[in-house]
């Protein structure tokens, strides 16, 4: 079904892209959408949800504002549906639609005792629930959310969780029994623990191999549910722990040099999930040893049972390649197309869609990086956008990705850019590119 776009959104029209495309964010400034793995547009493609920044020049502070926005497609109306201090530069206050246009979640703090929750909130109505847990991931029906520590995230990379003062972080010394990924019951706002550290490191097929867990710190980052809501992906990520006692400020330098990404190291985790409990067994889907090749940016292929990814697989070049849920052949899809940016594979199973960073080769040189349509039959491409994505501040926690995301019928993608000055949010039909498919 064909999105209806009021006439008060512009066609964006630089450097002629080969799709239809509009700024649905033109007279708000400041607005990121949320990732590549979920779509900023509500289910019935009526709504679309964006976070507001308040400020687009530094990190932001414990306690500081941003805004949860809904932009109406048909009427072109826009509001501010809510406030939250959950939040940060990357990923906003991580805001996932459930399973209809009346389930909008994302994440808030309480600042008097700086626990972290997320909200259930009926974007038409106004209504919302406080839940105890946080989101990271809603599963498509929006019956659950998944979460790692949120609070605990900056550890390792700054941008993707929530911003709290550093009494209120823990840091997690070897395989701990009492943190890892928590699940909330969207109906009843309970959340318990999922799966803890410590089980994931003692049960994974084959081993996530780690030199002297209890020498490492170790933390849960990136979560999501496949399509089918029967798989879980998660992210581990540890770095030498510390040595002796040292002054606040040492501390401090140490901490921003271990969570620098070349110091950390990685493991993508599967587990099944059924009815709200862990199913099956935990398979190690990608190693370290893979990791440390050089790689990133993991999702679900549509069929939920495999994975995509960009990895320097056999130290050539990064490569789009894929891997079963439970590890088997890992193998890149094309030989010779460069892996780059947030990569994602059509349903039709011949196109990755994909980004790129400002550094990567595919990218232009002048600030602007395409979304490529990649074709595995033949590894030709096509940048069916050319979009400005530098920004005028150096921290790299403030870069602007697109994140091109798909809406759930596969046809729009929602990504980000930086225009006129400002983050701004853009939707492109993606229809004829995929009609054209020989």
């Amino acid at each position: 079904m064909a999105l209806q776009f009021h006439n008060s959104f512009p066609r964006y029209l630089e450097f002629k892209p080969l799709v239809p495309v509009w700024c649905v964010t033109p007279r708000r400034a400041r607005c990121i959408h949320r990732f590549f793995d979920n779509s900023p547009i509500s289910p019935s493609g009526r709504y679309l949800a964006v976070f507001q920044l308040p400020f687009e020049n530094r990190a932001p502070r414990p306690g500081e504002k941003g805004a949860v926005c809904l932009i109406d497609l048909a009427t072109g109306v826009d509001s501010v549906l809510a406030e939250t201090c959950g939040w940060e530069h990357q990923l906003g206050a991580n805001i996932n639609w459930g399973g209809s246009d009346e389930e909008l979640y994302f994440n808030d703090v309480d600042t008097v005792s700086w626990y972290p929750f997320a909200w259930k909130l009926n974007p038409l109505t106004g209504d919302r629930v406080r839940l105890r847990g946080t989101v990271y991931h809603a599963s498509q029906d929006g019956r659950w959310l998944i979460s790692a520590n949120l609070a605990n995230m900056r550890r390792t990379q700054p941008g993707y969780g929530v911003v709290v003062p550093a009494h209120a972080t823990r840091r997690n010394v070897g395989p701990v029994e009492d943190d890892g990924f928590f699940l909330t019951d969207t109906s009843t706002g309970e959340k318990r623990l999922l799966v803890s550290i410590s089980d994931l490191l003692r049960e994974a097929k084959p081993p996530v191999r780690l030199a002297d867990p209890s020498q490492q710190e170790i933390y849960g980052f990136h979560c999501k549910f496949n399509p089918q809501c029967d798989l879980v992906m998660l992210s581990l990520r540890w770095f030498q722990k510390g040595r002796g006692s040292l002054t606040s400020r040492l501390r401090r330098k140490i901490d921003r040099r271990a969570a620098r990404t070349h110091e950390t190291q990685f493991a993508w985790l599967t587990m099944g999930i059924g009815v709200g409990a862990r199913a099956g067994v935990v398979h190690c889907a990608v190693g370290p040893e893979q990791w440390r090749k050089g790689g990133h940016h993991a999702t679900w292929f549509p069929d939920g049972r495999r994975i995509s990814m960009n990895l320097n697989i056999d130290e050539d070049g990064m490569r789009f390649v894929q891997v079963c849920a439970n590890g088997d052949h890992l193998r890149k899809m094309h030989d010779t197309a460069v892996g780059s940016g947030h990569p994602t594979v059509h349903p039709h199973g011949r196109y990755v869609l994909t980004d790129a960073y400002n550094r990567e080769t595919v990218a232009f040189g002048d600030g602007t990086v395409p979304l490529r349509w990649v074709d595995l039959n033949t590894g030709q491409e096509k940048a069916v956008v050319r979009i400005h994505t530098q920004q005028p501040f150096r921290q790299r926690v403030l870069r602007v990705d697109p994140h091109p995301a798909w809406d759930r019928a596969w046809r729009y993608v929602a990504f980000n850019g930086f225009v006129g000055g400002t983050r701004r949010v853009f939707v492109a039909d993606m229809a004829e590119v995929i009609d054209s498919q020989p």
